[in-house]
């Protein structure tokens, strides 16, 4: 009776064990190691007086939970999110840009940024490779287009493997990126200066 006992704790404990490691669901992290200052600096000349305005970006991706995939072994195993990526994005490319001297502001805008999601993802194998990428609207306060493109940003990351904080890292470190190649795009830096 007592090794039956044993075997079923045993049995209980490595499901749980197991269930730990479903990244199903989880939320949405803003944990970056890396500064901004690190992606180079940002030319506000000309710029820093605008007021920058930002609408919810969309998420146009075909499934918006899946964040990553770890490919170390067979089956693939999935990360999912239930957070909202847009809003994740919207909040975190709005506030490095605060950071980096842009003057943002809530309502009133001089200029209004929008962006439609096109990839937020981070595949791992041996190391984590986070990839994001933005098409980004640029309109004046009345709608009119001043500036369409593509913005992207990237990361890598090493650490255990299946691990939540690693694609978190990921991630933020990514958004940086991504934030640093928008303000060091000539057409949007040309689009803010003529608004």
């Amino acid at each position: 009776m007592l090794k039956r006992f044993v075997f079923v704790a045993l049995l209980a404990a490595s499901g749980s064990a197991m269930a730990s490691k479903n990244l199903s669901n989880i939320p949405l992290v803003w944990s970056p190691t890396q500064s901004f200052a690190e992606f180079g600096a940002i030319d506000l000349n000309g710029i820093g007086h605008v007021k920058v305005q930002f609408n919810g970006f969309t998420d146009a991706r075909k499934d918006p939970a899946l964040i990553a995939e770890n490919h170390e072994k067979d089956p693939v195993r999935q990360v999912t999110t239930k957070d909202s990526v847009a809003a994740f994005l919207t909040d975190h490319v709005k506030e490095t840009f605060g950071k980096a001297g842009i003057n943002v502001v809530d309502t009133g805008g001089d200029v209004v940024v929008s962006g439609e999601i096109r990839d937020f993802f981070v595949n791992e194998t041996d190391q984590y490779v986070g990839n994001i990428t933005l098409y980004v609207t640029l309109t004046n306060a009345t709608g009119k287009v001043l500036w369409q493109g593509v913005a992207g940003g990237g990361a890598t990351n090493f650490g255990r493997s299946y691990k939540a904080d690693n694609y978190y890292e990921t991630l933020s470190n990514a958004v940086l990126k991504l934030s640093n190649s928008m303000l060091n795009s000539q057409g949007f830096h040309n689009a803010l200066q003529v608004h």
